[in-house]
């Protein structure tokens, strides 16, 4: 079974910054693309950012200039650097991996909150 830990979430004020992690227990030859989703009360999930195998990044456009989303092979972890944040970033943020044979699995979710 393959399990996500996400970690980093929590209650900023706007402008501020969080780091959020996300730590597979699949061998880095089974991945293919890692991101990070959100969802927000009464909306739909929504990507924010993915990363795959070659490094190649993707972006929510509400997103591009403020977050960064990267991987470490070495440990196996996605990580998004969200800067910049605003009131409305304020969700839930999934981890999501596809493997190789493109076999989804999802984080519990960690929850960002941006408030003064």
């Amino acid at each position: 079974q393959v399990q996500l830990m996400e970690s980093g979430g929590g209650l900023v004020q706007p402008g501020g910054s969080l780091r959020l992690s996300c730590a597979a227990s699949l061998s880095i030859f089974s991945i293919n693309a890692m991101g990070w989703y959100r969802q927000a009360p009464g909306k739909e999930r929504e990507l924010v950012a993915s990363i795959s195998r070659g490094g190649s990044t993707n972006y929510a456009d509400s997103v591009k200039g403020r977050f960064t989303i990267s991987r470490s092979n070495a440990k196996n972890t996605v990580y998004l650097q969200m800067d910049n944040l605003k009131p409305e970033d304020t969700a839930v943020y999934y981890c999501k991996l596809d493997t190789v044979t493109w076999i989804a699995y999802w984080g519990q979710g960690t929850q960002v909150a941006v408030s003064s």
